[in-house]
């Protein structure tokens, strides 16, 4: 499939309500399917949100039981791989025969440990794959475990080499070579990052590996909380939690849809694998313009790119 359609949502979650940002997955799965999208990104941990300006009762030293119950409630409503949310969200990828990649906070049900993860399904009805985030940013780690090399995941797929990174991970230079290495033709990511400069950082991305580029983000107010969280916001933080700022980007570093700021929106562009061929005539991060006599590289525990089968 040389030229098809992609789709980037921006759009507000149910914030710590799984079953209802279900819901709003399922509308924008099926406006992607109306204008002919066959690859759907959603932003980092739409489910079931990032929970922007929370602090979950924790400084350094200190927890509170308040922060405690907090967390307890954003784990409740946390995705555990396999079960029964993304069972569905498989489900609708074969319904309306399309990609989709996501963002989710996972619960691990053995640990109890929650990661930053991005899950990968395929129109024939199959979770392929997962990434979890290597490092998340400052008070993330208040919720957030690490990831590992074992989840680097790309995808052989009809639509191409699929793969990406999430949010800051995107700013570890050996964290984008091991999805180099991998041929990645279109990279996804996810991110809670709105401002202008972030959109540098992936206009550079697809620059350097010579490939698409797709930055979606939430948008998200301080009234988009539950009532009984609103009060535990960060009191100097805007009302605007989350502007936004989604972008498709081509591999010569071009915007071909957004950035969209301060509202909801599904952005969609055309990806032309001939493209990428063009784009990688004068710089091959891989090919002919890498050193392998002088430098080299690995990556602990990264699989193979999956055949999506």
């Amino acid at each position: 499939m040389k030229k098809f359609k992609v789709g980037c949502v921006q759009a507000t979650p149910s914030l710590f309500n799984k079953s209802k940002t279900m819901d709003i997955v399922l509308k924008w799965i099926q406006k992607a399917s109306e204008q002919g999208v066959k690859l759907l990104v959603f932003p980092e941990s739409f489910i079931p949100a990032y929970p922007a300006g929370l602090g979950f009762g924790t400084v350094v030293g200190s927890r509170t039981e308040a922060g405690r119950e907090q967390f307890r409630e954003y784990w409740d409503n946390s995705v555990e791989v396999g079960a029964e949310e993304t069972q569905q969200i498989a489900n609708w990828a074969k319904e309306y025969e399309i990609y989709i990649t996501i963002g989710v906070t996972e619960r691990d049900s053995n640990s109890k440990t929650l990661y930053c993860t991005l899950l990968y399904f395929s129109p024939k009805g199959k979770l392929m794959g997962k990434h979890r985030k290597l490092k998340p940013t400052a008070a993330e780690r208040l919720v957030w475990g690490e990831g590992d090399g074992t989840t680097l995941s790309t995808f052989n797929t009809e639509i191409g080499k699929l793969g990406g990174l999430i949010c800051w991970e995107n700013y570890m230079p050996l964290a984008r070579m091991a999805m180099y290495q991998k041929g990645v033709e279109i990279y996804v990511a996810p991110t809670a990052d709105s401002r202008e400069s972030w959109n540098s950082s992936l206009i550079h991305i697809a620059c350097e590996g010579r490939c698409y580029v797709i930055g979606s983000n939430q948008f998200i107010r301080k009234n988009d909380y539950p009532e009984h969280l609103q009060n535990e916001l960060a009191a100097d933080r805007p009302e605007i939690l989350s502007r936004g700022g989604s972008v498709i980007i081509s591999p010569l570093g071009k915007i071909l849809a957004g950035p969209l700021y301060n509202e909801e929106g599904l952005l969609t562009a055309e990806i032309d694998h001939d493209e990428i061929i063009r784009a990688k005539m004068d710089f091959d991060v891989i090919g002919h313009y890498a050193r392998n006599d002088v430098f080299g590289f690995d990556v602990n525990g990264q699989p193979d790119a999956e055949k999506d089968e």
